[in-house]
């Protein structure tokens, strides 16, 4: 099965556990690091996770696994909170993000960077507005590689 086969099948089998403890699901990786492989689940709630939320998503998840097997080989499965520089994966992800400090990437030089750290103002028209320092970045959403929330010193 491929890697997005596998990310989807986890997505349905987690999904309904999750919408009805109040959890969101962040993002799901499943990954080769040296000769193991890795199944990441990222979650996260209002307030924050904690361990004894993961533990018991976990304990859900494997039984779920178990019983539909989607994945050939031995794994490693992890579920954890996205951590303070979550990803923000989704449009609606972004909007939650308007106020809060962000790292940016795009696809392609915008105002001749790639790579905006700073105070996400607004997000409207598919349009991210970033400040950083006292200038104003207009970012298409088209355009953005990826984001992340920032912790700025």
């Amino acid at each position: 099965m491929s890697t997005p086969k596998i990310k989807a099948a986890v997505e349905q089998m987690v999904m309904p556990y999750l919408e009805e403890n109040g959890f969101e699901l962040v993002d799901i990786e499943y990954v080769k690091e040296g000769s193991n492989w890795f199944l990441r689940v990222f979650v996260d709630k209002d307030g924050g996770i904690d361990i004894d939320d993961c533990g018991r998503i976990s304990e859900y998840l494997s039984e779920k696994l178990d019983e539909n097997d989607p994945i050939p080989s031995a794994y490693f499965l992890e579920v954890s909170s996205p951590g303070a520089e979550r990803p923000l994966k989704k449009a609606d992800d972004i909007v939650k993000a308007v106020g809060k400090d962000v790292f940016v990437t795009t696809y392609e030089p915008v105002n001749g960077l790639k790579e905006f750290e700073g105070r996400l103002l607004s997000f409207e028209n598919d349009e991210l507005i970033i400040e950083v320092g006292k200038q104003k970045h207009a970012v298409s959403y088209s355009k953005v590689a990826s984001a992340r929330l920032a912790i700025i010193f």
